[in-house]
């Protein structure tokens, strides 16, 4: 499919066998639950990226992965989430997508005040890398509520761009945002999570979002697209920045799935 797509997008004439099938749309969509947040024009728009990113990206399976048409689609419309309104621009300067099939170890090394160097493995379920490639896990069907490690990972791409490759939890935001506003949202936000984490204190976010600013950003970036409405009750300021960030309103779209009442979290 992508030796095709890439045709397809040079502009090199090809039949419709070039684009997913229905029948791959209607499967990988049906795994993704929360798409059903979207509106439809969103939805449409969303696999107009997609297609472009599988044009644009290479994906290589790791520990003897063999890649599918439904696994690169279902991580391309993923991946496309974050960049709804941006467009594949956001993503321009790498090319490289590695899957692996369940998490990972990554050799670390650190050296403490006396200048000692320390080695450990530190097992991941995705990493964004500054110099180019996003590596993540692959579980097939499932998982936690709220967790998505590609939306995870992607967000921290977006945020490494406008901080020198390093993840800050500031990504560049687009016209008519304010920094000050971002800043001290999120700011906020992340010292009342560390506060709760501190006590024991579950909230919609995982724990892991009290271990750096970039971490709240990517994980409350899982929330906003997974649970959009739990992110919003627990933290409605955040939701907002999100929403003006992202430029879309997903808890609006929960609320009419579910059936639930519309107001805004307070």
């Amino acid at each position: 499919m992508l030796d095709k797509l890439k045709r397809w997008l040079g502009r090199v004439r090809e039949d419709e066998a070039a684009l997913p099938s229905p029948e791959l749309w209607a499967r990988v969509e049906a795994r993704l639950p929360f798409l059903a947040f979207l509106p439809d024009e969103t939805r449409a728009r969303l696999r107009t990226l997609a297609v472009g990113f599988l044009a644009e990206k290479e994906f290589y399976g790791a520990r003897g992965l063999q890649l599918d048409d439904e696994i690169m689609l279902s991580i391309a419309v993923q991946a496309c989430l974050p960049i709804l309104s941006q467009g594949l621009g956001a993503y321009r300067g790498w090319v490289g997508i590695v899957v692996y099939p369940g998490d990972f170890v990554v050799p670390r090394q650190t050296m403490d005040a006396a200048g000692v160097v320390h080695e450990f493995d530190d097992i991941l379920l995705g990493e964004a890398r500054a110099d180019g490639p996003v590596l993540v896990a692959w579980f097939g069907e499932g998982g936690p509520a709220g967790v998505n490690v590609v939306v995870h990972e992607f967000a921290h791409k977006l945020d490494m761009a406008n901080n020198g490759g390093r993840a800050e939890g500031f990504p560049a935001l687009p016209p008519g945002m304010s920094r000050k506003t971002w800043a001290r949202v999120f700011t906020d936000a992340y010292e009342r999570l560390c506060r709760l984490d501190e006590a024991g204190i579950e909230t919609v976010l995982d724990p892991y979002a009290a271990e750096h600013p970039a971490e709240f950003f990517a994980v409350a970036s899982e929330a906003f697209f997974e649970m959009p409405l739990s992110l919003r009750a627990a933290f409605p300021a955040v939701y907002a920045q999100l929403s003006a960030y992202y430029g879309l309103d997903p808890a609006t779209g929960e609320a009419r799935t579910r059936g639930v009442g519309l107001a805004s979290g307070a």
